[in-house]
């Protein structure tokens, strides 16, 4: 088995048109050296299938799978992959998607962020310079960066792309969340998981990246999805308020 300090988490469900390309394309990085956690949410195209053959293949000892039953949401999905990765001893856990939205070749920048620059938690940011989004269309591109805005507002978080879903975390950051405390299973994911290590008092920076739209596949995103992360916001603020968060006890 290759060692690794860094993991990648990729969620999927029915990716079997990116998955092998994705897998190679981190694997194949020569800046540092990733693994691969799949977590599959049975995926009805045989996207776990590819990646049990690659894994018994030249990617056995760096590439692994978690299969779930359904689809139990993104969150969930991440927070089953965090506990992995640490207890299974990686310092630097990523989060990236499976359709090459998140470019492979930016992993490095987020890795030395962290590793390097002492962050604890490091951004691949859409908007934190100008606006770095290929082939989406206007609306949605104006409902991500408005959704964006809106969070920093009533927040009070200093993220300009705080829906963004390409991340590194430090092993300390997730290990001090209470991973279990953590409410949205969507994108709002996204938002509470930055928005809790903001106010825990961990450092964090945003690296740009050009986020490019998926070219295979069918996308999940949809209305209701920024709905959720909309509406969950004031949640947020409440649970801030009321000193609600805290760290996970020991």
């Amino acid at each position: 088995m290759t060692t690794s300090d860094s993991v990648v988490i990729i969620p999927t469900y029915n990716e079997k048109e990116n998955i092998e390309n994705i897998v190679r394309a981190v694997l194949g990085l020569t800046a540092h050296a990733f693994h691969i956690l799949v977590i599959d949410d049975g995926s009805p195209d045989g996207t776990a299938a590819i990646v049990k053959r690659l894994m018994e293949g030249d990617c056995a000892g760096r590439l692994f799978l978690v299969e779930r039953q359904g689809k139990l949401g993104l969150g969930t999905a991440y927070i089953a992959g965090f506990k992995w990765a640490i207890e299974h001893g990686y310092d630097y856990i990523f989060e990236m998607d499976a359709d090459f939205s998140h470019d492979p070749n930016d992993l490095p920048r987020l890795y030395n962020a962290c590793a390097q620059e002492g962050y604890d938690v490091a951004i691949g940011s859409r908007y934190v310079s100008g606006v770095n989004v290929v082939n989406w269309p206007m609306g949605r591109v104006l409902m991500s960066y408005y959704a964006s805005k809106y969070v920093r507002l009533v927040t009070g978080v200093p993220i300009h792309d705080t829906t963004a879903g390409f991340k590194c975390y430090r092993r300390r950051v997730l290990e001090t969340i209470d991973l279990d405390a953590i409410r949205f299973k969507g994108y709002a994911f996204q938002i509470e998981m930055k928005f809790t290590a903001y106010k825990l008092g961990f450092k964090i920076k945003e690296v740009s990246v050009i986020f490019v739209n998926r070219q295979l596949g069918t996308s999940k995103m949809s209305g209701g999805i920024f709905g959720e992360a909309l509406f969950g916001v004031m949640r947020l603020r409440w649970a801030a308020l009321t000193g609600k968060i805290k760290p996970r006890t020991r």
